[in-house]
């Protein structure tokens, strides 16, 4: 790992701040009781010049998450210092008769122990080496001294060392997770874009073709035929027919994933006028209000036969399974979509066995579908007062190849 040098301030959190104040002060502390221990020193440099060494390593480790490399090279000074007072001039900065026989600062461990995640590999093995081989005294191995030397110098950065190399591991498993689940999320919808256009090409290929033949074939017939019945019939084929091609073609426009096309300037004229179910739902006897508010220009086509159909499964479940009731129609045009909503109050009288039966009971699941195809979305349920609720919340713009004015 890198040395911390970027950071800014003393410390990255103010909890730093407080267990380095904390340890500092602990081990000044021990550094005190030691010195009082040992008594005054008798050398040139002062009777507490041991005890204000200790203590300048002590507080020296405020500065460590700021400037480790410089805390750690003046930790390996100060330890040469000591090491060179013992040998050549005993209580200059160490005391004469010492509690322990220790030549590097008590302050070490903690030192040693940070280090190992704020220097990189080489040179923090090189400033434990070097600390070990003071504090050890290999060339005068003694019970007292070589293993507490270890202890304080070796035994931390082992200790930390394994500590940060679990948590990278931990944190290289954890990103490798994250990578194969976005991995994973990234080919399920690979998978599902390849079915959407396969199954567009095949509706493209085959379903609009047949389509088209049957749209000319009415055209033809109500052309050529004598009959004013049959040209009236096959009028209304080739005008549902083509309603139907243009609907299908938007469909097929969505399941392709259609490019970043403009929108028409004039959009064509929709599958049809919600108005119209609103009626025909008023002519056989169920009570239904419409409001309309906003401008319907405002939303492509395609929202528009969404919107329709919404309008038309509500209404039919409406006739189904709440005979007697009243309805309310709303449509709300604005520049972010339009929104959609149905409601209908509690049925008076028992809907009627077959025709609550006669539908496949896939009506409103098909329906959200269809809502969720085009990037919007439904909600259906029970609402205060026993009837029932439905609301779709629709974009006003959905690109398509398909759907285009020819």
């Amino acid at each position: 790992m890198k040395e911390s040098g970027r950071r800014r301030g003393l410390w990255p959190r103010p909890f730093d701040g407080l267990w380095l104040l904390g340890s500092a002060l602990a081990f000044a502390l021990i550094d005190t009781g030691l010195f009082l221990a040992s008594g005054p020193s008798p050398g040139a440099l002062g009777p507490y010049a041991p005890l204000v060494l200790q203590l300048v390593c002590d507080f020296s480790v405020l500065l460590l998450l700021r400037f480790p490399a410089q805390v750690a090279g003046f930790l390996v000074v100060a330890a040469l210092a000591m090491l060179a007072s013992d040998l050549f001039s005993p209580g200059l900065l160490v005391p004469a008769v010492q509690p322990t026989l220790m030549t590097v600062p008590t302050i070490t461990p903690v030192v040693l122990s940070q280090a190992a995640r704020l220097l990189d590999r080489r040179r923090l093995l090189w400033l434990a080496g070097v600390l070990a081989l003071l504090a050890t005294r290999p060339w005068n191995p003694a019970w007292n001294t070589t293993p507490f030397g270890l202890l304080a110098t070796a035994l931390p950065v082992a200790v930390s060392m394994y500590f940060e190399a679990r948590r990278q591991l931990l944190r290289s498993l954890r990103d490798r997770a994250e990578r194969a689940e976005r991995e994973q999320h990234l080919l399920a919808e690979q998978a599902r874009a390849e079915e959407r256009r396969r199954l567009a090409s095949e509706m493209h290929d085959v379903v609009t073709h047949r389509l088209s033949l049957m749209v000319l074939h009415a055209g033809a017939l109500r052309v050529t035929s004598a009959d004013e019945g049959v040209r009236s019939a096959a009028e209304d084929i080739r005008r549902e027919g083509a309603y139907a091609l243009d609907e299908l073609r938007d469909l097929v426009g969505v399941l392709r994933n259609g490019a970043n096309v403009e929108p028409p300037p004039a959009a064509p004229a929709p599958v049809g006028d919600p108005a119209e179910l609103v009626a025909g739902s008023v002519a056989i006897g169920v009570a239904t209000g419409l409001s309309v508010t906003g401008d319907p220009a405002t939303v492509s086509p395609t929202v528009a036969r969404t919107a329709y159909r919404v309008v038309q499964e509500a209404l039919t479940n409406v006739r189904k399974h709440a005979p007697g009731s009243s309805a309310e129609v709303s449509l709300r045009y604005h520049p972010g979509g339009l929104d959609v909503a149905v409601t209908n109050t509690r049925g008076t009288r028992p809907p009627d066995p077959a025709l609550a039966g006669s539908g496949s009971g896939a009506g409103l699941s098909g329906l959200r579908q269809r809502v969720e195809l085009v990037g919007g979305r439904l909600e259906a349920g029970p609402a205060p007062g026993g009837g029932f609720a439905v609301g779709a919340i629709l974009p006003a713009y959905v690109p398509t190849k398909e759907g285009l004015p020819r």
